[in-house]
């Protein structure tokens, strides 16, 4: 017999690592409304207020704070306790002036990056798909389920383009090209910022591309874990503390103790 309907329940130790969920705190997890990103390349608004910022104590609380229509993502008030946020996606409360971007670190977890009124004005979004629709009406269809109607004829699938979130408009536009900084969305490499160096194109599989970070490691991923973040070395939006750059254990551990040293 099949399932009678949509999932309705999300066990907590099936939730996405990236949320960074306890495991004792309770059976459940908040199970992401149908939204414009998906359940696992997102993080619901109770995470993020409860877990995340501690503003709420309980999921009653986080109700009782969105319900009061507080909370905005990408400039639209979301009363949705479960509305799934995902990269890139601003999130606002205008009542404490305080506005973030949902961005991973380099070990792959929703990081709380606070940003400045005037980048919180825009986001960039990659392209997935470039069709004509009704009529012959050209349209691009980016990561986060925007469907943006006669685009530029130049933007191109897999390019990143920068999105004014109070006019509903795209002010610019750049390539997926080498020599272009990139944020890595997926894999292993997840949260790593660099430059594209090279694509290699594998026909009927899948095209790799290869990272250049800024202590000149290099690492390779899928085409598909590749978003465009800046052109040239100058990235669009502010990084998250590390700035995307993935040290060793070593490295980690040498950095915390010259840090303690400092602090004595």
């Amino acid at each position: 017999m099949a399932r009678p309907g949509p999932k309705k329940h999300l066990k907590r130790l099936a939730a996405p690592s990236s949320w960074m969920l306890d495991k004792l705190s309770g059976t459940y997890a908040p199970r992401p409304s149908p939204g414009p990103h998906k359940l696992r390349e997102s993080l619901p608004l109770t995470v993020f207020l409860r877990n995340r910022l501690k503003y709420a104590l309980t999921g009653r609380e986080v109700t009782a704070i969105v319900m009061q229509r507080l909370i905005k993502v990408d400039g639209k008030v979301r009363t949705d306790t479960t509305y799934p946020a995902g990269l890139m996606d601003v999130i606002s409360i205008e009542k404490s002036g305080e506005f973030f971007r949902l961005l991973y670190d380099v070990k792959g977890r929703f990081t709380i990056h606070r940003i400045t009124p005037e980048e919180a004005s825009y986001k960039l979004l990659k392209v997935r798909k470039v069709a004509f629709g009704a009529r012959g009406v050209p349209h691009i269809v980016t990561h986060d389920g925007r469907t943006i109607r006669y685009a530029d004829p130049l933007i191109q699938v897999n390019d990143t383009v920068k999105f004014d979130l109070e006019q509903n408009k795209i002010t610019d536009f750049v390539k997926f090209d080498t020599g272009n900084l990139a944020m890595v969305t997926g894999g292993r490499n997840m949260g790593r910022v660099g430059v594209v160096t090279h694509r290699e194109k594998h026909a009927g599989g899948f095209d790799i591309v290869h990272v250049k970070d800024s202590l000149d490691r290099t690492f390779a991923t899928r085409l598909s874990n590749v978003f465009v973040i800046g052109e040239g070395t100058k990235p669009w939006i502010s990084l998250p503390k590390g700035k995307g750059i993935k040290l060793s254990i070593s490295e980690e551990r040498d950095a915390r103790r010259k840090r303690a040293t400092a602090e004595q």
